[in-house]
């Protein structure tokens, strides 16, 4: 029987959230006893309920599901959003919180690092920490640092880093920095995140981080969001216009193909295509918990058109390599 891990499921720790509504910059938070809102400069706001994040409610819905292990982070806003005097102390509220709970439940959660990327130096200390007192597994990674795009100079000591201790970088939707043109509809979650992570991987590559690290590790969300649909224009730029390639010597295809797609989407087509694109051996199960149901996914998922060992891999065996789990 397969071992399935999530690789996308989240918590939110109660101190953290105490933290945001002591924020004083265009992120606010309001709220109390479990309750909050969440207001991202007037452009999105967000109900947070601590009930919904509970280690006791993520363990029943994963024994429902027959998960066996999450990777767990701590859901948006990130800590690099704070204001300066806060971001270090929210990221080790989260790290600390998350270590815990995996202490707690070490046969059911593995974790990944929050970090203060608006302030480089403070990150890669807190990374170190992160690995080496509290044993987490990965970096969760957002679209953009406060605005700041992944690919700006300001990160390559902190890629460097994380390149030397394999450590991958789980890319996440943050609202984007011109969430204000699509604030209408729902349209942020909706379709913003998808195309703002598909932005920030593609700075990863056109900038040429990925080349030049190339023991770095990065895991896409939302089946790639819509980069893989986009691919071949990407590459008819790049290769035959000859354009976008001042950072990088390759296809951007070609790197890509060290990519890992989680395949959080509620649709058939959606997880289809992640598999004909990148291979049972890119790919990742995981819920987005508690977002969404770990059902809605896993359906999708366990009705691939692929062989048994192929879907032990995409279940779990790609995510027992990747973030080192015994």
């Amino acid at each position: 029987m397969s071992f399935t891990v999530d690789c996308q499921s989240h918590v939110f720790p109660r101190q953290y959230a105490e933290l945001l509504t002591r924020n004083r910059n265009s992120l606010r938070a309001s709220g109390g006893d479990g309750l909050y809102l969440i207001d991202y400069g007037g452009a999105q706001r967000f109900r947070l309920d601590l009930d919904d994040y509970s280690p006791a409610r993520k363990l029943a819905d994963m024994d429902r599901s027959d998960v066996d292990m999450s990777v767990i982070s701590v859901n948006i806003p990130t800590p690099d959003m704070l204001e300066p005097e806060l971001a270090i102390e929210g990221a080790r509220i989260c790290n600390d919180a998350v270590a815990e709970i995996c202490s707690r439940h070490s046969d059911r959660f593995i974790g990944i690092a929050s970090l203060p990327l608006n302030d480089v130096p403070a990150a890669i200390a807190e990374l170190e920490r992160a690995v080496g007192a509290l044993d987490l597994r990965g970096v969760f990674l957002p679209s953009h640092v406060n605005g700041v795009p992944l690919d700006d100079a300001c990160f390559e000591p902190f890629y460097t880093r994380a390149a030397a201790l394999g450590l991958p970088l789980v890319l996440h939707p943050t609202v984007p920095t011109w969430a204000e043109a699509i604030r209408e509809h729902s349209m942020i979650p909706m379709a913003g995140f998808m195309i703002d992570t598909s932005f920030a991987m593609l700075r990863l590559i056109l900038g040429g981080a990925m080349e030049r690290h190339p023991q770095l590790k990065v895991v896409h969300p939302h089946c790639g969001g819509v980069l893989p649909y986009l691919m071949g224009r990407v590459v008819e730029q790049t290769e035959v216009k000859r354009r976008g390639r001042d950072h990088i010597s390759q296809s951007p295809r070609e790197t890509y193909r060290r990519v890992y797609l989680d395949l959080v989407s509620p649709s058939r087509l959606a997880v289809n295509f992640a598999l004909d694109f990148a291979g049972a051996g890119n790919l990742l199960f995981g819920s987005d918990h508690p977002w969404v149901t770990i059902d809605a996914i896993m359906q999708y998922v366990s009705a691939l058109d692929c062989s048994e060992e192929d879907m032990a891999r995409i279940l779990g065996g790609n995510a027992r390599e990747l973030f080192r789990i015994g």
